[in-house]
This record gives C-alpha cells, structure tokens and sequence, in this order.
C-alpha cells in the first residue's frame, strides 16, 4: 500500500502532537495491519509523565501504545495462515528466536527482544503497522478487535496466574484493581479459582471488580485489609496472592495475608527499585515468591477465553477517546485514574 498515514507522537514529556510518516511495506514474513484500537497502558503513561522507565529513556518524537488490534489489509508472500480482511491481535515484542532463553520457550526473557513502545522502539499510535505474521493472531468471528487490542493486557494476568500455579479450590487475593489487576482477577476466574478478592482503595475500581467477577472486594482506605483477609479465610490467609500495584504497603499485605505454604506473585512495578517486605514471615509461612516479565505462549488461550465467554473483557472498558483527541486523552488518563479504569484510543472504523 502507497501514500502516508498519520502517527501520534510524544514530543516531550506531557506533550502530544501528530506527524505524517510513510505507509510501512511488509515484509515477506510480515502483513499490514490497519489498526482500529490500541489501548493506553500504564507504561505509556509513565512514559508520558516522567520521559522514562528506569534506563528506557524517550528521545522526541517517539510513539506509544503497545496494545493493538486491527484487520489486516496485505499480506507478506511467505504468509499463509492469514490473508486481507483478517481481524487480528498483535503480539507487540519480536524476539530473537535462537537464544537459550527463545529456544527453551521463555522468550519473553530475550535479552534482544523488539517490543512497541519501548525506547527506542515506537510503539502503535498509528493507522497502519508491518508486523511478523507470526505475531499477529486471527480473532474468532464473536471477538472483536478492541477485545484483541485488549489481549495484550489479559495476557499478563494469564501468565500471573499460570506462575501461581492457580487451580480449582483455591481461595486468591489480587492487590490493585487497576487494568491488570482486574484482568489477574478474571484470568484467576477462568482458570477455575474458586474465589477471588480484589483490593484497591479506589471505588469506582473495586465497582469496576464486582462488575466483571470478582467475588468480593476489601476498600483498603477504609478497612484493615489483613484482618479482612484472614475473616474471610476463617483465620488461614490466602492461598494466592497476586500483587499488581507495585506498592510496598500492598506487597507487605500480600505476605502478611497469604497462608502458610502459599504463593505470592510480584507483578506491578514500583516506583523505587528497592522494597521492605517481612521476609522473616515470609520464611516462617514457607512462602513461595513468583515475578513475572510480561508474558509468553499465552494469546491463543487468551483469545480463547474470551472467545468462550469466560473472561469478560470488553467491559474494562471505561473509556474511549478518538484519534484526533490523542492530547486529551494521555491528560485525562494520567490526571483522572480515580474514574478511568482503562481508556482505548479509537484509530478507526
């Protein structure tokens, strides 16, 4: 496809604007994709608000948005699986393929991975992305592509709840009801967790948690989240805890609230690289630590699950904001989190 397209881009930090910049070609492993939505992460925002995250450092004009779904418009001639009028959802990071960590199928640790929006790799504000085929994945008929922009995040809480080992039976706690704590809670649920408890101090938020699932949730600015976890486990704890505010009170309640023998998964990023946890009950309990670094082998079963109706994404949803109204869209998602649980860009029809 000739011509250009437009791309928002970050020109500084809290400062949006839009350039014109040539269609990309794919190649011959690659397709087009018209993107239609790409979701805003909390990565973005970091970027948009601080510059950088940790030695990631945007150097003007830079693109985000690593969230995408759209349909597919050409096709690279060594692609077979997909064809034009496709309607996918892009796995954003490309990785090497042939180190340790790619060929044992942990390459979401590949030290020479490509991911959107990570600098100085642009991320997905656009109308149009070449991407590998092999990363792209076609969408049944009954999801849609702001469901498939939506994958990428539910990814995560998947891969959350595989390294915590959930199952049926189970009593979880998710720490944080933002995006991805709320998608940790759905990806418990349909792993088959019996019940699963959401913390936030945030209203709108914990609403947001009963809407899509949630068994119960615990306002941790108005009641002891420990006490409430152990009353609600009969005086045991958890047998999962999934932390996703990156916030050293909650990684705290997430030892102190998790049962002896079980597991804590560390997934939300702090603001400090440094955290002082109870690690003498985390040794008298027999805790079991797990992090997580994105994700790996999860889309298919993702897209599954929300093909199957088990996990209710779309309302996440609380907001969508046009193309043209990129500017206002990053303010108000850094300067209402309160209300916006998790805003879309809308790039086309």
């Amino acid at each position: 496809m000739k011509g250009t397209m437009k791309v928002a881009v970050m020109n500084g930090v809290g400062k949006m604007g839009y350039t014109e910049r040539p269609i990309p070609q794919p190649k011959d492993n690659e397709v087009l994709v018209k993107l239609e939505y790409v979701g805003i992460c909390g990565s973005d925002l970091h970027f948009y608000e601080a510059g950088a995250i940790g030695g990631h450092v945007v150097k003007p004009p830079f693109v985000l948005g690593h969230e995408p779904g759209g349909t597919v418009v050409e096709v690279g001639r060594d692609v077979k699986h997909l064809k034009a009028g496709d309607r996918v959802a892009l796995e954003p990071g490309k990785t090497c393929g042939h180190c340790e960590f790619c060929k044992s199928g942990r390459y979401n640790l590949c030290p020479d991975v490509i991911f959107f929006a990570t600098p100085p790799v642009d991320g997905v504000f656009q109308e149009y992305v070449a991407h590998e085929a092999d990363l792209c994945f076609k969408l049944p008929d009954n999801v849609s592509t702001l469901e498939g922009a939506l994958i990428e995040p539910l990814a995560v809480g998947f891969h959350a709840a595989n390294q915590g080992g959930a199952e049926l039976g189970q009593t979880a706690v998710v720490m944080g009801a933002g995006c991805i704590g709320l998608v940790s809670m759905m990806a418990l649920r349909a792993k088959g967790v019996s019940k699963v408890y959401v913390v936030d101090i945030m209203p709108k938020r914990l609403e947001k948690a009963m809407e899509l699932g949630a068994t119960g949730v615990i306002n941790g600015a108005e009641q002891d989240v420990v006490c409430k976890i152990m009353e609600l486990t009969a005086g045991t704890g958890c047998d999962l805890v999934i932390e996703t505010a990156g916030n050293e009170i909650t990684m705290q309640q997430a030892i102190k609230g998790a049962k002896k023998g079980g597991t804590v998964v560390f997934v939300g990023y702090s603001l400090k690289d440094n955290a002082n946890i109870p690690m003498n009950l985390a040794l008298d309990k027999e805790l079991t630590f797990k992090t997580i670094f994105r994700y790996r082998n999860i889309y298919p079963m993702a897209i599954e699950a929300v093909a199957a109706g088990k996990v209710d994404l779309k309302n996440i949803v609380t907001d969508i904001f046009p193309f043209g109204d990129i500017q206002n869209a990053m303010d108000q998602s850094v300067e209402n989190k309160a209300n916006i649980v998790k805003a879309v860009v809308k790039i086309a029809d």
